[in-house]
């Protein structure tokens, strides 16, 4: 009898499983960006939901539900019903670290949302003012060595990885920067045009048309490996600063109570998309490299950037609340 109400619940379970996976999407599919229109994360959400929507035969709406650094936005994602007609897409600090930014959290990142895939990255790179006079990573490390709280740089605000990414490298070049925080990428690239900073590190959308006309230098990306948006430009890690990593990457993520079978054709769905390759120069033309990895490694990429930043953020005692 036992083993009789066992096969009964597993075919059940089974049944419940294929129902819920032939029936999704029962409608509009909604994409919650938790920044902007005209933002990084904006920019790939609507380049993938062109291509998605014909795919699953479904309308696919992208909303911006922006502000807290991001949390509000990606908040709304952790609580909407579990039944994959919203997802969202996320970066780095709604994911990992405004966790250890502030006291507390409207949601658990590890736990209340199901990562599908990071869609792209795009590289930060760290620039100097034309003033400072120096031609590579290299030099300035040995510059900033010299005259350790002499020169300031900007970036998008405390706590956002632009701020970070400057303190991991003071701190692996053992010296010390002054921070001059501003609201976004474009005002931060101001404050390095006009003279008032020294230095950024900022995403490559930012600071490409400034290097193209020759206004500021590139010294170094801060990813693992060079980029193809600047491929004769060399990493921090090849000027001897490690583990200095500044990726924008961005991620799709579901409710964590969807039901399994459908996070499984979200994901399916979404690589299909992210590797068409319309979609990969679009992407790009943005300068988005598509990664579309599966759930366990976007998940693991969460949990390396929170192991990261952790000793920056208490070593600077840096919060947002």
């Amino acid at each position: 009898m036992l083993r009789q109400s066992l096969a009964a619940l597993a075919l059940a379970a089974i049944s419940c499983a294929a129902l819920a996976q032939s029936t999704w999407p029962s409608g509009p599919l909604k994409i919650i960006v938790p920044f902007g229109p005209g933002s990084t994360p904006d920019i790939a959400a609507r380049v993938v939901a062109e291509k998605l929507s014909p795919r699953i035969g479904q309308p696919v709406i992208v909303e911006n539900k922006s502000g807290a650094s991001g949390n509000l936005g990606t908040d709304a994602v952790a609580k909407a019903v579990p039944d994959g007609q919203t997802i969202g897409i996320s970066i780095p600090g709604p994911l990992a670290v405004n966790a250890l930014l502030y006291k507390k959290m409207p949601y658990d990142p590890a736990h209340d949302l199901a990562p599908l895939t990071i869609a792209a990255t795009q590289p930060s790179v760290l620039v100097a003012s034309s003033r400072l006079h120096v031609s590579n990573a290299n030099d300035l490390v040995a510059l900033l060595r010299a005259n350790p709280g002499k020169y300031n740089y900007s970036s998008m605000g405390p706590g956002t990885i632009s701020h970070l990414a400057m303190e991991a490298l003071a701190a692996r070049a053992g010296t010390t920067l002054v921070h001059v925080p501003y609201n976004g990428s474009g005002a931060a690239m101001m404050a390095l045009l006009s003279g008032d900073v020294d230095l950024a590190c900022l995403p490559a959308a930012a600071v490409m048309p400034q290097i193209r006309a020759g206004k500021v230098k590139p010294l170094a990306v801060a990813t693992a490996k060079r980029s193809s948006a600047l491929p004769d430009v060399p990493t921090l890690e090849e000027a001897g600063l490690k583990n200095v990593y500044g990726d924008a990457w961005m991620g799709f993520i579901a409710p964590a109570k969807t039901p399994a079978p459908i996070l499984e054709r979200l994901h399916d769905e979404l690589v299909a998309v992210l590797e068409e390759p319309e979609v990969r120069e679009k992407l790009r033309a943005q300068l988005m490299d598509v990664v579309a990895d599966t759930p366990d490694q976007f998940r693991a990429v969460m949990k390396a950037d929170v192991e990261r930043w952790k000793p920056v953020i208490e070593k600077n005692h840096i919060t947002l609340d």
